[in-house]
């Protein structure tokens, strides 16, 4: 499986992105990123922009994930969640109100 990671950009040349963490960053894909700007990397390619919320999120979830690995509590992770039931997706919901138990 391979996990996107939010990298914020601090130099660009060409087509080589230069991350905050030094990482070098494939920009072919997002060519109107620039300095600043947070992009959501695989394997050495940018592969969008993100807006710095959504950066956050991401990381948040990362570090989340990292935390459940060592057995660590959750209880502040995934903010975002918190406050509001779990939906399901429209289709599922139907089939959910139907009576529907196996697929």
């Amino acid at each position: 499986m391979c996990i996107g990671i939010p990298l914020r950009l601090s130099a660009i040349d060409g087509i080589v992105g230069r991350a905050e963490d030094g990482a070098a960053i494939d920009l072919s894909l997002v060519p109107e990123a620039g300095p600043g700007d947070w992009v959501l990397g695989f394997l050495g390619a940018a592969r969008r922009l993100l807006e710095p919320e959504e950066a956050a999120q991401i990381l948040d979830a990362l570090a989340a994930m990292a935390a459940a690995l060592d057995g660590e509590a959750l209880d502040s992770a995934f903010a975002d969640l918190t406050g509001r039931e779990p939906t399901l997706p429209p289709h599922l919901e139907a089939a959910r109100v139907a009576g529907l138990t196996e697929a």
